[in-house]
């Protein structure tokens, strides 16, 4: 099953990918939210999810940085980039 990421929560006031705590989404008849670490170890294990419908859906991969927790970001062209930031909170 494929996802849509259609909205984020941030856990501080800092608005950046690795601050998002919480992702709305849809996928397949089924609507949801799940929080950082589980929708991260979904992605890990082969859950694809995206952000954005037909041409402009961009694929999101997960980033391990070398300090801190591992966190979603979209993926495009080669290079990582910034989409989850543009989308509504909740």
């Amino acid at each position: 099953m494929a996802i849509e990421i259609t909205h984020v929560r941030f856990g501080s006031t800092r608005k950046t990918e690795d601050e998002i705590v919480r992702y709305k989404w849809i996928g397949t008849g089924k609507v949801g939210d799940t929080d950082k670490a589980s929708l991260v170890k979904w992605v890990d294990d082969n859950g694809k999810a995206y952000v954005g419908k037909g041409a402009a859906r961009v694929p999101v991969g997960v980033v391990r940085p070398d300090y801190g927790q591992p966190y979603l970001r979209t993926y495009a062209d080669g290079k990582w980039t910034n989409n989850l930031l543009s989308l509504p909170t909740f």
